[in-house]
């Protein structure tokens, strides 16, 4: 008889108590996911396994993923489908923006997975979908959490040409731990995006994880960076491991850190540093579209 090799499972870290949510359940869930499947569309709190789903979808707001459900890159912290995507939705952006309207939201956040196989990478869409979400809602904001583009400054242009109310991209991580985390993406590409968009005028905001085995300096260095490229909302969260075969967790971050972490943040001259276990990039955004007159 052959004896099979034994396969060792990782398991999960157990989390801390206040990491603990409440299952998504009640009408509002029911009528936002119902809207979503009618309309064929994906939501990054879904394909991303956002811990808050279900208070944003009770609250009636979710955020929307365009250019499709399948990511041409392999982050190693991300719960969203890597491979090679299908044909471009061309139908996307109206169908969006027929969700958004009927949702009734006051504020819509966008993102998408990355399209890197395409000559720009998805602008084009983005700034379509941007266009129709702002022709049917035209009292909605629009906070959208864009890709790199791969440095394709042309394609970043587009979207800002489109106006929405927020430019989003996010760090994700500290710099040292960019080829272990984001392997495709690049530090200092993602800082001149944010100061390339902050100088076109527009509002800017990026978010990164923490509890990836970071250090509180290197903390302090990506928030001073941001600072420094001319970001204006900043979002600090604890990672979560979304399966076992993504990176495990270094570190469950006290609130407490949280805390501290908005203090250095917004003594350093961050407008809003949105800070604590459970914040994702687009939790409370509505909060962030427009300038705090005072902290």
């Amino acid at each position: 008889m052959i004896e099979l090799p034994v396969i060792e499972e990782r398991q999960l870290k157990r989390k801390p108590k206040w990491l603990s949510v409440e299952l998504p359940l009640g009408q509002k869930y029911k009528h936002v996911k119902r809207l979503v499947d009618d309309n064929s569309l994906h939501t990054i709190c879904q394909d991303g396994h956002c811990p808050n789903l279900g208070e944003c979808w009770n609250a009636g707001t979710a955020t929307f993923m365009i250019l499709g459900n399948v990511c041409t890159r392999s982050c190693n912290f991300c719960a969203v489908a890597t491979g090679r995507p299908t044909v471009l939705d061309e139908e996307e952006p109206e169908r969006v923006a027929n969700a958004v309207k009927m949702m009734e939201v006051k504020h819509c956040v966008i993102t998408s997975v990355n399209r890197d196989e395409l000559p720009d990478g998805g602008a084009s869409i983005w700034a379509r979908t941007i266009r129709e979400v702002k022709r049917l809602s035209p009292h909605t904001t629009l906070e959208v959490l864009i890709p790199d583009f791969k440095g394709k400054w042309d394609s970043l242009q587009l979207v800002i040409e489109a106006k929405p109310e927020v430019i989003s991209h996010n760090m994700e991580t500290v710099e040292r731990l960019y080829r272990k985390v984001r392997p495709q993406a690049n530090y200092q590409r993602s800082l001149d995006q944010i100061q390339r968009t902050k100088k076109s005028g527009m509002r800017t905001k990026s978010g990164f994880m923490v509890g990836l085995g970071e250090t509180k300096e290197e903390v302090y260095t990506i928030m001073k960076d941001l600072m420094e490229h001319g970001c204006d909302v900043v979002t600090i969260g604890q990672y979560l491991q979304p399966t076992y075969l993504h990176l495990e967790v270094a570190e469950y971050v006290h609130p407490d850190v949280f805390a501290h972490y908005k203090e250095v943040g917004e003594g350093m001259g961050i407008e809003y540093v949105e800070s604590g276990p459970m914040v994702r990039s687009s939790y409370h955004s509505e909060r962030h579209v427009f300038p705090r007159l005072s902290k």
